[in-house]
């Protein structure tokens, strides 16, 4: 598959897809005879792998890092875990911050709720008393 099919089939741009490698984060790509990327199965995969961290917030440094220990096989092993451990630990935190923000955001919509009601509630008494 191209560089237009890898694009489509991941949801990453083309130019996202060719800085991936150029940085070393995506191991290099075959290549037909005049130059055209060809994209295998296992490239996808890891494009998706890649593509999944990064939609987490992982950064490129840490997911590059992590990449880089996969060809040394089982040494690599703890080192790896603890990348993706500290990156559990990153989200879990997030994760944390996004619901505290989630519950301050619904009281004070709650908030607004009881004064747009008693401000609605206001309203009839005084066309009521006018039409009276």
């Amino acid at each position: 598959m191209n560089i237009k099919q890898a694009s489509l089939a991941t949801g990453l741009s083309a130019d996202t897809i060719r800085y991936y490698e150029r940085i070393g984060l995506l191991p290099p790509i075959e290549r037909t005879d005049s130059g055209i990327r060809k994209f295998s199965d296992k490239d996808i995969a890891i494009l998706e792998f890649i593509h999944c961290f990064r939609a987490a917030g992982m950064s490129i440094d840490s997911l590059t890092s992590y990449m880089n220990l996969i060809p040394a096989g089982d040494k690599t092993l703890l080192t790896r875990q603890r990348i993706l451990q500290e990156e559990k630990n990153r989200l879990i935190e997030e994760k944390s911050k996004i619901e505290q923000a989630l519950k301050r955001l619904e009281q004070k919509l709650a908030d607004y709720e009881t004064s747009l009601a008693q401000f609605e509630e206001r309203l009839f008494k005084e066309v009521k008393e006018e039409e009276q």
